[in-house]
């Protein structure tokens, strides 16, 4: 599995998909209106799921920027690293 995704890399896949420079990646852009596809949108679930995250695409689908896809991506990698500090105790 790799490291945890940062921010950094969250621009990253999202520029890939979209033929973009990661610093012109908007992240209040709709991600539909971005240019996002359904199959690209399943593209990035299956990436970001490789770091343990827990997500779908029904969860991104809801969403209405990538900022409030960062923010729910953050959260849920932040509840899988604390659940596994918690199994080392």
């Amino acid at each position: 599995m790799p490291a945890a995704l940062t921010p950094q890399q969250f621009r990253a896949d999202l520029a890939e998909l979209l033929y973009q420079e990661p610093e012109e990646i908007d992240l209040d852009d709709n991600p539909v209106g971005a240019g996002l596809d359904s199959l690209r949108v399943v593209t990035l679930v299956e990436r970001w799921q490789e770091y343990g995250i827990d997500v779908s695409f029904i969860d991104l689908a809801e969403l209405p920027s990538f900022q409030r896809w960062w923010h729910l991506l953050a959260e849920r990698q932040r509840a899988r690293q604390e659940a596994g500090h918690h199994g080392d105790v």
